[in-house]
């Protein structure tokens, strides 16, 4: 088995039995997370110091 999770929503994680199907169920969660689908998703933004 994998986790993982993306680095941009790190609240959400995913698995799968092999890394091709983690890879595919990570892409599958960045499309609902980005679609507006799901409320209040939490993204982690860098921080820049102009």
């Amino acid at each position: 088995m994998f986790l993982g999770y993306l680095e941009a929503y790190p609240d959400y994680w995913t698995q799968g039995e092999t890394l091709a199907v983690l890879e595919e169920n990570l892409l599958d969660l960045y499309t609902e997370l980005t679609s507006g689908a799901i409320p209040c998703v939490r993204k982690v933004a860098e921080l820049q110091i102009a």
